[in-house]
């Protein structure tokens, strides 16, 4: 018997096999090439994360003041424009009907909170800021003078390295900070040298002197801040403290002590001779803004009076930014938070557009970060989506007294770096029973900050 009888039918059957083989991989590869071929398309059609579209886009650094639609890419504005092609972008969010903004920048707020010192805006008095930010629009703020060059680096490990919300400080001139009577009135502790040496080892995150709630009849505070400015090349904000109008007159320090830049905090407060007896406001505040001096709200517990306010506006004294001393004594009082300041100076008779500079454009400037509050492309993608509710609102001063109103502004969304941190009503979202019966996360790290897990369902 021939023992090699079988050997061909079985060689066929392993050339057979080995074709079939051959012929799957290659159906494999080809399979996996247009698969790659497809999602190669897929992913250069879709070249935004994120497109905004049909929103009110006010931008006063760029003089826009129209429906666009806005684009974003790797935490960057991509695209204003018109038309953008909703194929273009993995997710699309239709915002007509709202306004779109620059992320709001706050910069007069108490942020120095965790130590545990009572009675301490190095401490209790002070709020974490996330808590209060991005509901509001706000993605950036600066703490105003919480902590001096003993203990800045102690905030900026408690809180600034560990806040979403973008956290720059005015730095105090008194070594110990904003820790309350003893400390604030030490003129030892006041030096200008530490301060601004400590100012240029954090530059653009140190962005001013604070100088505040000082007591005494002394300019000391006033000059050694300014020193410190001038060394670090930063503006100084003043919170004049208590009024001496005889030794340390108001009218002296915007004239003559504060630099084109600086900032005079508090303005519609009263307490220091904004406005003269007859109610106009104080001659010397309108030369103070000829020579570049700048006035913010700082709206605060004890910083903002309808009698003193809606007469300097209606006499054209409208401010340089809008801000709201944020603290544990101001958040629930007669401010509430950022919009809630913004919708006191609509009701006072102030545009959209004029509000919205003052909240985004003119504070970035005012503290020298002109890479913020705009939506120009490459700009940083912090924006607010607001709305525009009609009805009647009331709006209280610090000591009560109401002011009435027919609009107020509503945070409807909030972008950091180009993912939602805050979307109070889940336009971004899908709707339950539109998703499989198990479903998770809805979110993509591509635009999504709250829940940015990879979606099993890929929304868009």
């Amino acid at each position: 018997m021939n023992p090699n009888h079988s050997a061909g039918p079985r060689l066929r059957s392993d050339v057979l096999s080995r074709t079939i083989m051959t012929s799957k991989i290659l159906r494999t590869i080809v399979g996996m090439f247009i698969l790659l071929s497809w999602m190669s398309h897929v992913s250069a059609q879709q070249k935004y994360d994120l497109l905004l579209k049909g929103g009110h886009v006010i931008d006063p650094r760029n003089k826009v003041n129209a429906v666009r639609d806005v684009a974003i890419v790797d935490g960057k504005v991509a695209v204003v424009a018109a038309k953008i092609d909703p194929a273009e972008a993995f997710k699309v969010v239709d915002v007509s009907g709202y306004y779109v903004t620059p992320g709001l920048i706050d910069i007069h707020v108490h942020v120095y909170a965790g130590t545990g010192e009572r009675g301490s805006y190095a401490g209790d008095n002070s709020v974490y800021p996330d808590g209060f930010t991005f509901r509001a629009g706000v993605t950036t703020v600066a703490d105003a003078g919480c902590a001096g060059w003993r203990n800045f680096e102690d905030f900026k490990h408690k809180i600034i390295d560990r806040s979403k919300t973008r956290v720059l400080a005015f730095i105090n001139i008194v070594g110990q900070g904003m820790r309350g009577g003893k400390f604030e009135q030490d003129l030892t502790d006041m030096e200008a040298k530490p301060t601004a040496d400590m100012a240029l080892r954090y530059p653009g995150l140190i962005i001013g002197v604070k100088t505040a709630h000082y007591a005494g009849p002394e300019w000391a505070p006033v000059e050694r801040a300014v020193e410190a400015g001038t060394a670090a090349n930063i503006p100084v904000m003043v919170d004049f403290g208590t009024n001496h109008p005889a030794e340390r007159p108001l009218s002296e320090l915007v004239t003559k002590k504060l630099r084109p830049g600086d900032i005079y905090t508090h303005v519609y407060s009263g307490l220091r001779n904004e406005q003269l007896e007859s109610g106009q406001v104080n001659p010397a505040l309108w030369e103070a803004r000829k020579r570049g001096v700048i006035f913010d709200v700082g709206h605060g517990g004890g910083s903002f009076v309808w009698r003193i306010a809606v007469p300097a506006m209606k006499a054209g004294f409208i401010p340089d930014s809008i801000s709201t001393d944020l603290h544990i004594g101001s958040m629930n009082a007669g401010m509430k938070d950022m919009l809630n300041v913004m919708d006191k100076f609509l009701a006072m008779g102030m545009s959209i557009d004029e509000v919205i500079q003052r909240s985004t454009w003119n504070p970035a400037r005012e503290i020298k970060h002109e890479e913020l509050g705009h939506l120009s492309p490459g700009a940083v993608a912090d924006l607010a989506v607001l709305k525009l509710e009609k009805g009647n609102f009331g709006f209280v001063d610090i000591y009560g007294a109401r002011l009435r109103g027919t609009q107020k502004l509503t945070c409807e969304l909030t972008l950091r770096g180009g993912k939602v941190v805050y979307d109070l009503n889940g336009m971004t979202r899908p709707d339950w029973d539109k998703l499989p019966r198990d479903y998770r996360r809805t979110g993509n790290a591509r635009w999504d900050g709250v829940s940015p897990a990879q979606s099993t369902t890929n929304p868009r």
